[in-house]
Protein backbone atom coordinates (compact mmCIF):
# COMPACT_ATOMS: atom_id res chain seq x y z
CA UNK A 1 0.00 0.00 0.00
CA UNK A 2 1.43 3.39 -0.96
CA UNK A 3 2.17 6.08 1.61
CA UNK A 4 -0.29 8.49 -0.03
CA UNK A 5 -3.07 5.87 0.04
CA UNK A 6 -2.45 4.50 3.52
CA UNK A 7 -1.51 7.71 5.35
CA UNK A 8 -1.99 10.94 3.45
CA UNK A 9 -5.44 10.38 1.94
CA UNK A 10 -7.14 9.30 5.22
CA UNK A 11 -5.36 12.10 7.08
CA UNK A 12 -6.40 14.76 4.59
CA UNK A 13 -10.01 13.58 4.60
CA UNK A 14 -10.08 13.45 8.39
CA UNK A 15 -8.71 16.97 8.73
CA UNK A 16 -11.01 18.26 6.00
CA UNK A 17 -14.08 16.94 7.81
CA UNK A 18 -13.19 18.77 11.03
CA UNK A 19 -15.63 21.67 11.61
CA UNK A 20 -12.69 24.07 12.01
CA UNK A 21 -11.33 23.19 8.56
CA UNK A 22 -14.73 23.49 6.94
CA UNK A 23 -15.22 26.90 8.59
CA UNK A 24 -11.85 28.19 7.38
CA UNK A 25 -12.52 27.17 3.78
CA UNK A 26 -16.24 27.85 3.38
CA UNK A 27 -16.64 30.72 5.84
CA UNK A 28 -13.77 33.02 4.90
CA UNK A 29 -13.17 35.08 1.81
CA UNK A 30 -9.61 33.76 1.29
CA UNK A 31 -10.74 30.16 1.63
CA UNK A 32 -13.54 30.56 -0.89
CA UNK A 33 -11.26 32.48 -3.24
CA UNK A 34 -8.68 29.69 -3.32
CA UNK A 35 -11.38 27.03 -3.66
CA UNK A 36 -12.46 28.80 -6.85
CA UNK A 37 -9.38 27.28 -8.50
CA UNK A 38 -11.22 23.92 -8.49
CA UNK A 39 -14.89 25.01 -8.50
CA UNK A 40 -16.33 27.30 -11.16
CA UNK A 41 -18.66 29.05 -8.71
CA UNK A 42 -21.94 28.60 -6.89
CA UNK A 43 -24.28 29.46 -9.77
CA UNK A 44 -25.09 28.04 -13.19
CA UNK A 45 -24.09 31.39 -14.68
CA UNK A 46 -20.60 30.93 -13.22
CA UNK A 47 -20.33 27.49 -14.83
CA UNK A 48 -21.55 28.69 -18.23
CA UNK A 49 -19.07 31.57 -18.13
CA UNK A 50 -16.24 29.07 -17.57
CA UNK A 51 -17.59 26.89 -20.39
CA UNK A 52 -17.50 29.87 -22.72
CA UNK A 53 -13.90 30.64 -21.79
CA UNK A 54 -12.86 27.03 -22.38
CA UNK A 55 -14.64 26.98 -25.72
CA UNK A 56 -12.53 29.90 -26.92
CA UNK A 57 -9.51 27.71 -26.17
CA UNK A 58 -10.94 24.78 -28.18
CA UNK A 59 -11.92 22.81 -25.06
CA UNK A 60 -15.43 21.39 -24.57
CA UNK A 61 -17.23 21.09 -21.23
CA UNK A 62 -19.23 18.89 -18.90
CA UNK A 63 -21.38 20.53 -16.22
CA UNK A 64 -21.43 18.96 -12.75
CA UNK A 65 -24.03 20.39 -10.37
CA UNK A 66 -22.49 19.56 -6.99
CA UNK A 67 -24.36 17.66 -4.31
CA UNK A 68 -24.85 14.07 -3.19
CA UNK A 69 -26.66 11.79 -0.73
CA UNK A 70 -29.89 13.77 -0.45
CA UNK A 71 -32.31 12.25 2.02
CA UNK A 72 -35.72 13.57 0.96
CA UNK A 73 -37.79 13.59 -2.21
CA UNK A 74 -37.98 17.38 -2.01
CA UNK A 75 -34.19 17.72 -2.10
CA UNK A 76 -33.97 15.32 -5.04
CA UNK A 77 -36.64 17.26 -6.93
CA UNK A 78 -34.66 20.48 -6.41
CA UNK A 79 -31.62 18.78 -7.91
CA UNK A 80 -33.72 17.62 -10.87
CA UNK A 81 -34.89 21.20 -11.42
CA UNK A 82 -31.27 22.40 -11.36
CA UNK A 83 -30.28 19.87 -14.04
CA UNK A 84 -33.23 20.89 -16.20
CA UNK A 85 -32.16 24.51 -15.81
CA UNK A 86 -28.64 23.54 -16.89
CA UNK A 87 -29.96 21.79 -19.98
CA UNK A 88 -31.98 24.87 -20.90
CA UNK A 89 -28.84 27.01 -20.54
CA UNK A 90 -26.90 24.62 -22.77
CA UNK A 91 -29.63 24.85 -25.40
CA UNK A 92 -29.47 28.66 -25.33
CA UNK A 93 -25.69 28.54 -25.77
CA UNK A 94 -25.97 27.01 -29.22
CA UNK A 95 -22.27 27.22 -30.02
CA UNK A 96 -21.09 25.34 -26.93
CA UNK A 97 -20.42 21.60 -26.84
CA UNK A 98 -21.51 21.03 -23.25
CA UNK A 99 -22.55 17.71 -21.68
CA UNK A 100 -24.00 17.20 -18.19
CA UNK A 101 -23.07 14.81 -15.39
CA UNK A 102 -25.57 13.24 -12.97
CA UNK A 103 -25.05 11.73 -9.51
CA UNK A 104 -27.75 9.19 -8.59
CA UNK A 105 -27.59 9.90 -4.84
CA UNK A 106 -28.26 13.56 -5.58
CA UNK A 107 -31.39 12.51 -7.45
CA UNK A 108 -32.84 10.36 -4.68
CA UNK A 109 -31.10 6.98 -4.80
CA UNK A 110 -30.93 6.95 -0.98
CA UNK A 111 -34.69 7.51 -0.90
CA UNK A 112 -35.41 4.65 -3.32
CA UNK A 113 -34.40 3.37 -6.72
CA UNK A 114 -37.82 4.33 -8.06
CA UNK A 115 -37.54 7.89 -6.74
CA UNK A 116 -34.15 8.28 -8.39
CA UNK A 117 -35.38 6.96 -11.72
CA UNK A 118 -38.43 9.24 -11.57
CA UNK A 119 -36.06 12.22 -11.34
CA UNK A 120 -33.63 10.93 -13.96
CA UNK A 121 -36.27 10.31 -16.63
CA UNK A 122 -37.37 13.95 -17.23
CA UNK A 123 -33.70 14.96 -17.38
CA UNK A 124 -33.11 12.32 -20.06
CA UNK A 125 -36.16 13.47 -22.00
CA UNK A 126 -34.93 17.07 -21.96
CA UNK A 127 -31.42 15.99 -22.95
CA UNK A 128 -32.79 13.87 -25.78
CA UNK A 129 -34.81 16.79 -27.13
CA UNK A 130 -31.63 18.88 -27.24
CA UNK A 131 -29.22 16.10 -28.24
CA UNK A 132 -27.11 16.72 -25.13
CA UNK A 133 -24.85 13.94 -23.87
CA UNK A 134 -25.42 12.77 -20.29
CA UNK A 135 -22.89 11.02 -18.06
CA UNK A 136 -23.84 9.14 -14.89
CA UNK A 137 -21.18 9.51 -12.21
CA UNK A 138 -19.99 6.59 -10.10
CA UNK A 139 -19.90 7.22 -6.36
CA UNK A 140 -18.60 5.11 -3.45
CA UNK A 141 -18.50 1.33 -3.74
CA UNK A 142 -21.78 0.71 -1.95
CA UNK A 143 -23.60 2.47 -4.77
CA UNK A 144 -22.01 0.66 -7.71
CA UNK A 145 -24.76 -1.93 -8.24
CA UNK A 146 -27.74 0.46 -7.97
CA UNK A 147 -25.88 3.04 -10.10
CA UNK A 148 -25.29 0.45 -12.83
CA UNK A 149 -28.96 -0.42 -12.64
CA UNK A 150 -29.90 3.25 -13.07
CA UNK A 151 -27.49 3.46 -16.00
CA UNK A 152 -28.96 0.44 -17.82
CA UNK A 153 -32.47 1.88 -17.46
CA UNK A 154 -31.29 5.31 -18.60
CA UNK A 155 -29.29 4.02 -21.57
CA UNK A 156 -32.28 2.06 -22.83
CA UNK A 157 -34.28 5.30 -22.77
CA UNK A 158 -31.56 7.53 -24.28
CA UNK A 159 -28.46 5.98 -25.91
CA UNK A 160 -26.38 9.14 -25.42
CA UNK A 161 -26.11 8.29 -21.71
CA UNK A 162 -22.69 7.11 -20.51
CA UNK A 163 -21.34 5.70 -17.27
CA UNK A 164 -18.25 6.45 -15.18
CA UNK A 165 -16.17 3.44 -14.15
CA UNK A 166 -13.38 3.48 -11.56
CA UNK A 167 -10.12 1.66 -12.26
CA UNK A 168 -9.23 1.33 -8.58
CA UNK A 169 -12.20 -0.98 -7.94
CA UNK A 170 -11.28 -4.65 -8.32
CA UNK A 171 -14.75 -5.44 -9.66
CA UNK A 172 -14.66 -3.05 -12.63
CA UNK A 173 -13.14 -5.54 -15.08
CA UNK A 174 -16.16 -7.77 -14.47
CA UNK A 175 -18.60 -4.86 -14.74
CA UNK A 176 -17.24 -3.98 -18.19
CA UNK A 177 -18.39 -7.36 -19.50
CA UNK A 178 -22.03 -6.50 -18.79
CA UNK A 179 -22.18 -3.04 -20.35
CA UNK A 180 -24.56 -2.34 -23.25
CA UNK A 181 -22.67 -2.67 -26.56
CA UNK A 182 -21.18 0.61 -27.72
CA UNK A 183 -22.16 2.63 -24.65
CA UNK A 184 -19.96 5.56 -23.65
CA UNK A 185 -17.64 5.07 -20.66
CA UNK A 186 -15.88 7.72 -18.61
CA UNK A 187 -12.82 5.94 -17.25
CA UNK A 188 -11.50 7.40 -13.98
CA UNK A 189 -9.11 6.21 -11.29
CA UNK A 190 -11.48 6.79 -8.32
CA UNK A 191 -11.42 9.29 -5.47
CA UNK A 192 -13.35 7.72 -2.57
CA UNK A 193 -11.66 6.16 0.44
CA UNK A 194 -12.53 2.45 0.25
CA UNK A 195 -11.44 -0.69 2.16
CA UNK A 196 -8.45 -2.53 0.63
CA UNK A 197 -10.42 -5.69 -0.08
CA UNK A 198 -12.44 -3.89 -2.78
CA UNK A 199 -9.81 -1.58 -4.31
CA UNK A 200 -6.28 -1.79 -5.65
CA UNK A 201 -4.13 -0.09 -3.05
CA UNK A 202 -1.01 1.02 -4.93
CA UNK A 203 -0.62 3.54 -7.72
CA UNK A 204 1.03 0.88 -9.89
CA UNK A 205 -1.97 -1.43 -9.53
CA UNK A 206 -4.50 1.33 -10.17
CA UNK A 207 -2.58 2.55 -13.23
CA UNK A 208 -2.25 -0.99 -14.60
CA UNK A 209 -5.98 -1.52 -14.11
CA UNK A 210 -6.68 1.78 -15.91
CA UNK A 211 -4.54 0.72 -18.88
CA UNK A 212 -6.16 -2.75 -19.06
CA UNK A 213 -9.66 -1.30 -18.88
CA UNK A 214 -8.90 1.21 -21.62
CA UNK A 215 -7.52 -1.55 -23.86
CA UNK A 216 -10.59 -3.74 -23.27
CA UNK A 217 -13.10 -0.93 -23.81
CA UNK A 218 -11.31 0.28 -26.92
CA UNK A 219 -11.20 -3.22 -28.41
CA UNK A 220 -14.92 -3.70 -27.67
CA UNK A 221 -15.80 -0.52 -29.58
CA UNK A 222 -16.89 1.72 -26.71
CA UNK A 223 -16.52 5.49 -26.92
CA UNK A 224 -14.18 6.35 -24.03
CA UNK A 225 -13.60 9.50 -21.99
CA UNK A 226 -10.07 9.15 -20.64
CA UNK A 227 -10.49 11.03 -17.36
CA UNK A 228 -7.06 11.30 -15.76
CA UNK A 229 -4.27 13.84 -15.32
CA UNK A 230 -1.54 11.21 -15.29
CA UNK A 231 0.89 12.14 -18.12
CA UNK A 232 2.14 8.58 -18.54
CA UNK A 233 -1.36 7.13 -18.94
CA UNK A 234 -2.37 9.97 -21.25
CA UNK A 235 0.66 9.40 -23.44
CA UNK A 236 -0.06 5.68 -23.60
CA UNK A 237 -3.63 6.37 -24.73
CA UNK A 238 -2.44 8.92 -27.28
CA UNK A 239 -0.01 6.46 -28.86
CA UNK A 240 -2.54 3.63 -28.95
CA UNK A 241 -5.32 5.69 -30.54
CA UNK A 242 -2.96 7.31 -33.04
CA UNK A 243 -1.65 3.88 -34.06
CA UNK A 244 -5.14 2.39 -34.41
CA UNK A 245 -5.80 4.54 -37.46
CA UNK A 246 -9.44 5.15 -36.52
CA UNK A 247 -9.00 8.79 -35.64
CA UNK A 248 -10.31 10.28 -32.42
CA UNK A 249 -14.01 9.96 -33.13
CA UNK A 250 -14.67 7.84 -30.01
CA UNK A 251 -11.92 8.81 -27.57
CA UNK A 252 -11.42 12.13 -25.79
CA UNK A 253 -9.31 13.37 -22.91
CA UNK A 254 -11.21 14.63 -19.87
CA UNK A 255 -9.76 16.64 -17.03
CA UNK A 256 -11.05 18.51 -14.01
CA UNK A 257 -11.48 22.25 -13.87
CA UNK A 258 -8.40 23.82 -12.30
CA UNK A 259 -6.23 20.68 -12.46
CA UNK A 260 -3.29 20.36 -14.88
CA UNK A 261 -4.26 23.29 -17.04
CA UNK A 262 -0.92 22.87 -18.80
CA UNK A 263 -1.96 19.43 -20.07
CA UNK A 264 -5.39 20.69 -21.07
CA UNK A 265 -3.89 23.49 -23.15
CA UNK A 266 -1.17 21.33 -24.66
CA UNK A 267 -3.46 18.57 -25.90
CA UNK A 268 -6.11 21.01 -27.14
CA UNK A 269 -3.40 23.02 -28.93
CA UNK A 270 -2.23 19.83 -30.64
CA UNK A 271 -5.73 19.18 -31.92
CA UNK A 272 -6.76 16.37 -29.57
CA UNK A 273 -10.33 16.39 -28.18
CA UNK A 274 -10.30 17.71 -24.61
CA UNK A 275 -13.31 18.13 -22.32
CA UNK A 276 -13.18 19.76 -18.89
CA UNK A 277 -15.47 18.72 -16.03
CA UNK A 278 -16.91 21.92 -14.53
CA UNK A 279 -18.22 21.61 -10.95
CA UNK A 280 -20.51 24.33 -9.60
CA UNK A 281 -23.06 24.87 -6.86
CA UNK A 282 -23.20 25.60 -3.15
CA UNK A 283 -22.36 22.01 -2.08
CA UNK A 284 -18.75 22.24 -3.23
CA UNK A 285 -16.85 21.41 -0.04
CA UNK A 286 -17.03 17.54 -0.24
CA UNK A 287 -15.92 17.70 -3.86
CA UNK A 288 -13.00 19.94 -2.95
CA UNK A 289 -11.80 17.66 -0.16
CA UNK A 290 -11.70 14.66 -2.52
CA UNK A 291 -9.64 16.66 -5.01
CA UNK A 292 -7.19 17.54 -2.24
CA UNK A 293 -7.00 13.98 -0.94
CA UNK A 294 -6.42 12.29 -4.27
CA UNK A 295 -3.36 14.41 -5.09
CA UNK A 296 -1.26 15.73 -2.17
CA UNK A 297 0.25 18.41 -4.43
CA UNK A 298 -3.20 19.99 -4.47
CA UNK A 299 -3.01 20.37 -0.67
CA UNK A 300 0.22 22.35 -0.89
CA UNK A 301 -1.25 24.50 -3.66
CA UNK A 302 -4.35 25.17 -1.54
CA UNK A 303 -2.54 25.94 1.74
CA UNK A 304 0.17 28.12 0.19
CA UNK A 305 -2.37 30.18 -1.71
CA UNK A 306 -4.62 30.39 1.34
CA UNK A 307 -1.74 31.86 3.39
CA UNK A 308 -0.94 34.36 0.65
CA UNK A 309 -4.58 35.34 0.37
CA UNK A 310 -4.86 35.91 4.11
Amino acid sequence: MSFSTSVLRPLILQVAEHPWSRRIVTGTRPGRAVASRFVAGESLEDAMRVAGTLDRNRITSMLDFLGENVRTEEQAEKARAAYLEALAAVERAEDLDCAISLKPTQLGLDVSFEACLANVEPILDAAKARGTAVMIDMESVGYVDPTLRVFHEAHARYPKVGIALQSYLRRTERDVQHLPPGCRVRLVKGAYLEPPEVVFTTKREVDASFARLFTTLFARGHPIDVATHDPRLLEGVRRRVDAAGEGWSRVEFQMLYGVRRDLQSRFAGQGYPVRVYIPYGTEWYPYLTRRLAERPANVWFFLSNLLRAR
